[in-house]
């Protein structure tokens, strides 16, 4: 046999075996979690490096449709924890539902200084678009339309407003300068891509129910490993440290501090 088969073919026999023990997840993440489920994974295969971890992010309740009608995701980590419990009560889920951190609204601009803003500053004429989530399934959209009513402001501002498909979008239309201000997520203000460019304000949360976030290992990953240690990763202290750079809440446990 010539050299150069006989290398080919030891070559495929010791990569075979690591080819056949590699797994593949997807993750429906909600899209706040952008920069700080980049990092998560970015960790996460540094001790997984053979495994690949495709994460998709979007709105909470489009996702939370999509697994109803039987999408091809391994674990939804929703921004209300609410859509993860509905797929768990309907027999969606391969696990519990777990909660991993409670959100934070802010106010975040691209062209004005938005640090001394408060909700009552959307008022003002000179400020004439205005960018939230979409309410009717984005979850950072429904808190924002909560703040903005318990404020008093809705009539005022409600014809300002532009609305993304999900909390991404909506920090998009500010930077692209579609919106003067966005009501948008701490985790996105606190990514070096956002923060470089504005200032932000927390809304104070009095003003809207919480942004408590779970996750599930959906059915269709029940068998799963990978699922299972990602999910297990994710409560890990550096999972932890990741979240609360980026200005979660994180819950009862071990601190990422």
């Amino acid at each position: 046999m010539p050299p150069l088969t006989l290398l080919i073919l030891l070559l495929a026999a010791l990569w075979a075996p690591a080819a056949a023990w590699a797994e593949k997840i997807t993750i429906a993440a909600a899209a706040d979690l952008k920069f700080a489920m980049d990092d998560v994974v970015t960790a996460f295969r540094q001790t997984n490096p053979g495994d690949e971890v495709e994460v998709v992010y979007g709105s909470s309740g489009k996702f939370f449709a999509q697994i109803q009608n039987a999408a091809p995701y391994d674990l939804f980590f929703s921004a209300d924890i609410g859509y993860a419990r509905e797929l768990a009560k309907a027999g969606l889920a391969a696990s519990e539902v777990r909660p991993y951190a409670v959100g934070r609204l802010v106010l975040w601009s691209a062209s004005l200084d938005a640090r001394g803003m408060t909700l009552a500053s959307l008022a003002d004429p000179r400020i004439t678009r205005i960018a939230i989530a979409n309410p009717r399934h984005a979850p950072y959209g429904q808190r924002a339309e909560e703040a903005l009513r318990a404020a008093g402001v809705w009539a005022q501002v409600e014809p300002k407003l532009v609305y993304g498909e999900n909390i991404a979008q909506t920090a998009q239309f500010v930077q692209t300068g579609n919106a003067q201000v966005g009501l948008i997520a701490l985790a996105l203000a606190l990514s070096p891509e956002l923060s470089a460019r504005g200032g932000h304000a927390l809304v104070p949360e009095r003003l809207h129910q919480p942004l408590e976030q779970g996750f599930i290992i959906t059915r269709r990953a029940a068998g799963s490993a990978l699922a299972r240690r990602f999910a297990d990763f994710s409560a890990s202290p550096p999972a932890r440290a990741v979240m609360d750079r980026y200005g979660f809440v994180l819950p009862a446990g071990t601190s990422g501090r």
